[in-house]
């Protein structure tokens, strides 16, 4: 996407992100629980198992997209980096940023936010390898737009987009901080049994 002016940062982190992770494409969000809703809502995801000793938004986004889930009965008490959202291939990658950390046609999810390991203070991003999903989350990050088209007012055909972009800022500090990086094992982070709480509309 040459040429696209206040957007060039965003791409050259996103392109500094895949060279490191050696993830073929990289969308940055302007957080890891948005990048999860964009995979999920590109899959049409309908039921996912996942581990209960996660974050509390990823159960509220379960309620928000309308998606049945359930949560892993024999999965590990903890996770270390990453846990996989089961029968689908996207994964909360939040605690890991590791050297070519990326596992072929999956999508992973990594988070920008404080005690991550690149902590920008907020932001996520998707690593994955498929080119038709990277061209239609693209559009979804920026409300529905086409990047080439500039001013967005010419583009008179828009497909449901969502308001998931990250500041200029953010990747400004992010190829600062990843331009330092050193690849760390990913450490355990004791999350709360989210089975004990009850989520209402």
């Amino acid at each position: 996407m040459p040429g696209l002016g206040m957007f060039d940062k965003i791409l050259q982190f996103e392109q500094a992100l895949a060279e490191f992770t050696g993830a073929p494409y990289v969308i940055m969000t302007d957080c890891c629980t948005h990048a999860i809703e964009l995979c999920m809502r590109y899959e049409r995801v309908e039921f996912c198992t996942f581990t209960p000793f996660t974050y509390l938004s990823i159960p509220m986004l379960m309620h928000k997209l309308d998606i049945e889930y359930e949560y892993e009965v024999d999965g590990p008490a903890q996770w270390v980096g990453e846990y996989r959202f089961l029968s689908t291939r996207i994964w909360d990658s939040a605690r890991r940023l590791e050297k070519d950390m990326y596992r072929p046609w999956q999508m992973q999810c990594v988070s920008f936010g404080h005690t991550k390991p690149l902590q920008i203070g907020r932001g996520g991003a998707i690593l994955l390898d498929d080119k038709t999903a990277y061209d239609d989350m693209i559009c979804m990050r920026y409300d529905g737009r086409d990047l080439n088209i500039q001013p967005w007012i010419a583009q008179q055909q828009f497909r449901v987009g969502y308001h998931y972009r990250p500041t200029i800022e953010e990747a400004e500090r992010g190829i600062e901080l990843l331009s330092q990086y050193q690849s760390q094992l990913p450490q355990k982070v004791e999350y709360p049994d989210l089975r004990t709480i009850t989520i209402t509309d």
